[in-house]
């Protein structure tokens, strides 16, 4: 990495004019985008063109979310399994530890298997209600994500994919308590780590570094989330350990009222990280979509990823 760098632009090289990136991608890069089940017929509409609008992109796998307490459990395995049918790609289904015993997740997962869907994202959950509270295993379910992982296993061999904190998870006691529990769900079968979403490239090329030291031997994917409601994730990141640098602030500042603004400043902020990240050899990159499609397609555009 070249310490010459600042929160926007390309990096310097060492004469001091940016560094130039190819037009395209020198070799494809893998995408996937997160989708949240919908809970209005309007947010239906929303997510159905949005789905519409990235499948020409060929994601190597769209994953859906699974609401606090198994909230939106009905509407996940739904919207996994008609991602799937109209799709045709790969579609994995979120699947946490809270608020259900470990015979009812087995039951869960034994319906996505006979659905045909063989991906699993794997994890512990937020507590029923929501980030930022106490979590306790509820009675006779998984105690945590590793113990989940290595009772998939046992139903069939889903591929799995399990979370990762490139800036701890806050409730870890340290950095390497956060690794030895990344490190448990890789050793129970988890073959796959999607990161927290993160805004400087920094942060995830020392996880990353890290994590192989630890004995991590999977792909790390960085998650992406292209901001353009800056209170809004500025608040979710609060609760999810993520730091918000001042840099980043300061590029939302006095827009509260400019919509097309913001955009294409999230835009070009996410773009910027996922060029950076790709210059250090990250061929992967997993999508927070929120449900939208113009930021994350104009993002994967810079990448190279386009329709084919």
């Amino acid at each position: 990495m070249s310490p010459d760098t600042g929160p926007i632009g390309n990096p310097l090289s060492s004469a001091g004019s940016p560094t130039e990136f190819p037009a395209r991608a020198p070799q494809r890069l893998s995408v996937s985008f997160e989708f949240s089940p919908p809970r209005t017929d309007a947010a239906e509409k929303t997510l159905w063109e949005t789905v519409t609008r990235l499948t020409p992109l060929h994601p190597s796998f769209f994953s859906v979310t699974y609401g606090a307490g198994g909230s939106t459990r009905q509407r996940t395995h739904d919207t996994v399994a008609r991602l799937k049918s109209e799709t045709g790609i790969d579609a994995a289904a979120h699947l946490t530890c809270v608020a259900a015993t470990q015979g009812e997740i087995d039951d869960i997962a034994r319906a996505y298997w006979d659905a045909g869907i063989r991906h699993i994202v794997a994890l512990r959950g937020d507590p029923p209600g929501g980030m930022g509270g106490a979590y306790t295993p509820h009675p006779g379910g998984y105690a945590n994500a590793a113990a989940l992982v290595a009772g998939l296993k046992k139903i069939g061999n889903f591929q799995i994919s399990v979370a990762g904190y490139p800036e701890k998870h806050p409730a870890s006691a340290d950095e390497k308590a956060d690794l030895d529990n990344l490190k448990a769900k890789v050793d129970a079968g988890a073959d796959r780590c999607i990161t927290q979403f993160f805004f400087e490239a920094e942060d995830f090329l020392r996880f990353r570094d890290r994590a192989a030291s630890a004995g991590v031997h999977v792909p790390i994917v960085p998650g992406i989330m292209p901001v353009s409601n800056f209170s809004a994730v500025n608040r979710i990141a609060g609760l999810c350990g993520s730091k918000v640098p001042p840099w980043f602030a300061n590029m939302f500042e006095g827009l509260d009222d400019d919509l097309e603004t913001r955009r294409m400043i999230a835009a070009t902020v996410a773009g910027d990280l996922c060029r950076r990240l790709q210059g250090e050899g990250v061929e992967q990159f997993h999508f927070y979509t929120l449900n939208r499609a113009d930021l994350t397609f104009a993002i994967c555009h810079l990448l190279g990823v386009r329709p084919q």
